[in-house]
């Protein structure tokens, strides 16, 4: 959320805000009932005051009754005020958790994808010399998934992995968990499991009422709890309410969980594979810094999954997310998308996003500057790796004509030395 002074003395960038990121412009509203709020405190303050010098008056008046009728008077406004100041609170701040984040001024201005940008290519797409094969085949063919048998158990959207491919997968995430260790990332193992304002805190949802998260978040019913969609959302929150010292920023974790979405926007896509599932693994990396260190995390963080791309010989390209496709809590955002041979096109595998201090005010998290003053951390965020999804590109860019796939050098040591797996044997 957005600092309520910033938004008095900035209301023309908030509006614009809320314009190019296609959210509801409220800052009227936020504006109006904010005079009235701290109308409404000044009264009853007054009014407080005035009851106490009543009450200090009464023991030594002449006419002990008029005053305790004053008094009594005073308190039903008093009880009046405050019973109205609660309202319009409760209202104001449901709309301020509505303000979207100021997108940066280099962020593309549109409305959907269609308007995101190209920074950079890297890497060629292979030209096969035989007809590729999309996921589902090589799957098949492998014997790496048992689909039929699985949604007959689970539902439709689940998959288990079998044999080779669920080595790989191991792999990778080793893999990629081992390397943001090597660049001084704590690894967390993060629960599955969460309270829905641990969710709110994150600042993925707009307004106070929590059941707006139902279309996306699996609600654990009968209890207090539901499954979070990332370990973004546990980690954002491990630092709330507490005060952290500034020669101790940045704080990078890389975190890992399995993932629970709902995917109701996602109704009738990739609804073949393995690319869009209910439940999924991946690794998180997350950071806590300064205002002043948040362009170069956001770097750090972006390069850090390109050099997984690379490690993994994937051809891939980075995206300027633009306005209307960022999302309600970012400041600027980048995609990393790989090639997938099967659909000739590039496919996200990652989302680097700067947050700003927007979540930091959700989670009260702040720090202490060496002059000894408070301020809100910025946080950062972006994929390590995401599994199943991130096997599909490398399974089908590393494809033989046999169906076999070669295995990523750097992966080969985790796969005990093995040069490829699947095919004819």
């Amino acid at each position: 959320m957005l600092d309520i002074k910033f938004i008095r003395e900035n209301p023309d960038i908030v509006k614009n805000a809320c314009r190019v990121k296609n959210f509801p412009d409220v800052v009227d509203d936020i504006l109006s009932l904010d005079v009235r709020v701290r109308e409404l405190k000044t009264i009853t303050q007054t009014k407080t005051a005035e009851k106490n010098k009543i009450s200090r008056e009464i023991p030594t008046a002449t006419d002990k009754a008029s005053l305790v009728a004053k008094s009594k008077e005073i308190s039903q406004e008093i009880a009046n005020d405050m019973a109205e100041l609660a309202d319009k609170e409760t209202i104001l701040t449901d709309l301020l958790h509505r303000v979207p984040q100021i997108p940066s001024p280099d962020a593309p201005i549109g409305v959907d994808d269609s308007a995101n940008v190209e920074i950079r290519r890297v890497g060629t797409p292979r030209t096969f010399d035989f007809t590729p094969r999309p996921q589902w085949d090589l799957l098949d063919m492998n014997d790496w998934w048992m689909p039929e048998k699985i949604a007959g158990i689970c539902g439709t959207r689940t998959y288990a992995l079998a044999g080779e491919l669920a080595e790989l997968s191991l792999a990778v995430q080793t893999y990629v968990i081992q390397k943001l260790i090597g660049k001084g990332f704590r690894y967390i193992e993060c629960p599955s499991i969460s309270k829905p304002q641990t969710i709110f805190n994150a600042g993925h949802f707009m307004g106070s009422d929590l059941s707006v998260m139902n279309d996306d978040v699996f609600m654990l019913t009968g209890t207090d709890r539901c499954l979070a969609g990332t370990a973004e959302i546990v980690l954002n929150s491990l630092h709330a309410g507490e005060i952290l010292t500034e020669k101790d920023l940045p704080i990078k974790y890389a975190g890992f969980s399995p993932c629970f979405r709902k995917e109701a926007g996602a109704a009738g896509r990739d609804t073949r594979g393995i690319v869009r599932v209910h439940q999924f693994n991946k690794v998180e990396q997350y950071v806590f810094c300064t205002p002043e260190q948040s362009d170069e995390m956001h770097e750090h963080l972006l390069n850090n999954l390109c050099e997984i791309m690379a490690d993994f010989e994937l051809p891939y390209r980075v995206i300027a997310n633009c306005t209307g496709d960022m999302g309600f809590n970012k400041v600027k955002m980048n995609d990393v998308e790989a090639w997938f041979p099967s659909e000739n096109a590039y496919r996200e595998l990652g989302s680097c996003s700067s947050i700003g201090q927007f979540q930091a005010r959700r989670t009260n998290t702040r720090f202490r500057r060496g002059d000894g003053t408070l301020d809100f951390v910025a946080t950062l965020n972006n994929t390590g790796i995401a599994l199943p999804r991130a096997l599909v590109p490398i399974i089908e860019n590393h494809q033989n004509a046999d169906g076999s796939v070669n295995i990523p050098k750097k992966l080969q040591p985790l796969m005990g030395g093995r040069t490829k797996i699947g095919g004819k044997h």
